[in-house]
């Protein structure tokens, strides 16, 4: 599916300036001169890690697309970075999955780091040469954070830490990764038993396993992590001791669930758009399937959930621009833009009939992908299971009013590039 260059449909002018709109239309032209001509190498060699687009986004310096100005970003805020993991996952969801998962460390960099770790951290990643991951999720604990294993142990000189972590996005591209490991003893409430730090991937004791394709995003990294006894100094803790769990809470819902919701945003599109094209070219009963009713029905349920996942994921990023609490936007704009996107896909695979079981079939793919927008930053039950709370007026942290001064960005000026 090529992202041809569009302008943004007008239900979204509300949330986007000028410089969104051009944004928007730089991110099409990338994705149609370098993203959709490598996407048949990507798909025929799944075991290899795509590092070449890596490198071109970063010269772009799409990775600093949330780094302040003075540190060497681009510093245009959350829509921002919602337009651009959009536009290029229209294209390739597995080359949108390498722009986000940098981007949600950096989120934990910017909220939880002190000054000279910015300045430490973040110009490389501004300019592209020091990509970043983040690595909570464990091989028995899965997702479950209380349930973390790795621990890290305090020395005069620093700390050392030990255990896997897995499904890291960007493991394999990434020069270091922000760690949630445990410091206090098992039984401490998780709110003050772990501990978040920068791990720089050369550290004696840190081993990559081998890539290993998954279902589908072929050519993005999403690999495991081995420390065993890795030394870092005390200048690598993120935030306060203890408070690893507010950095990988605040880190899923302001950066992970808006990033995810992007992914599956632009899937969704690219997989209405491969439908609506087929329907109008294939040729039966006198005319073209595009002309039966029976499957204009089809069609337009897949319109309207996709209207409804647009929506959904640029309000919701629009408001935490705007430094307004909006955690349970955040929350829905991944939970129901996945939903909604894998009925569509669903949908579609049905109309395309056998032909979308050809190995190679662009639809394949795309429902292949959309499977991958599920487990990350919480599945579908955990995501019900915090808005119920907000339900029943339950929800005792909004991260998006807490960080609001660092969260929020002041609004671009129209008139500049």
């Amino acid at each position: 599916m090529s992202a041809t260059s569009t302008t943004p449909p007008p239900a979204l002018h509300p949330y986007l300036s000028a410089r969104h709109a051009l944004l928007w239309a730089e991110a099409d032209t990338f994705a149609d001169e370098q993203v959709t001509p490598r996407i048949a190498r990507m798909e025929a060699a799944p075991d290899r890690v795509e590092c070449k687009l890596a490198e071109l986004m970063g010269a772009r310096g799409w990775f600093g697309v949330l780094v302040p100005a003075a540190l060497g970003g681009l510093d245009a805020g959350h829509v921002a970075r919602t337009v651009l993991v959009h536009r290029i996952a229209c294209a390739s969801a597995s080359v949108a999955a390498t722009l986000q998962a940098t981007l949600i460390p950096v989120g934990a960099v910017l909220n939880f780091a002190t000054d000279e770790q910015r300045q430490r951290w973040l110009p490389g990643v501004a300019e592209g040469s020091r990509l970043l991951s983040i690595a909570v999720t464990e091989p028995e604990a899965g997702g479950h954070i209380g349930g973390i294993e790795t621990t890290a142990t305090h020395t005069g000189n620093g700390w050392v830490l030990t255990g896997s972590k897995a499904h890291v996005g960007n493991s394999h591209l990434a020069a270091a990764h922000l760690v949630v490991a445990r410091t206090a003893a098992v039984g401490t409430s998780t709110s003050t038993a772990l501990t978040a730090f920068m791990v720089e991937s050369d550290r004696p004791g840190l081993t990559l396993g081998d890539q290993r394709s998954g279902l589908g995003l072929h050519g993005f990294s999403a690999g495991r992590l081995e420390l065993d006894q890795v030394r870092i100094p005390h200048d690598n803790v993120l935030g306060d001791v203890g408070q690893g769990l507010a950095v990988a809470q605040s880190s899923s819902i302001l950066y992970g669930r808006p990033n995810l919701a992007a992914v599956s945003l632009g899937i969704h599109e690219a997989v209405v758009a491969a439908t609506t094209e087929r329907l109008k070219t294939r040729t039966r009963y006198g005319s073209t399937l595009a002309e039966l009713p029976v499957l204009r029905d089809r069609v337009g349920g897949m319109e309207s959930r996709l209207r409804a996942a647009r929506i959904l994921a640029y309000q919701a990023v629009h408001l935490l621009d705007e430094g307004v609490p909006c955690d349970a936007e955040l929350i829905n704009s991944k939970y129901l833009g996945h939903q909604l996107a894998v009925q569509t896909a669903q949908d579609a695979m049905e109309l395309h009939g056998a032909h979308a079981l050809d190995r190679g079939y662009l639809l394949q793919r795309l429902w292949r992908d959309i499977q991958h927008t599920y487990p990350p930053a919480g599945t579908g039950e955990v995501q019900r299971i915090r808005l119920a709370d907000v339900a029943f007026d339950e929800a005792r942290i909004q991260w998006s009013e807490r960080l609001a001064p660092e969260a929020a960005r002041a609004q671009p000026d129209p008139t500049t590039v």
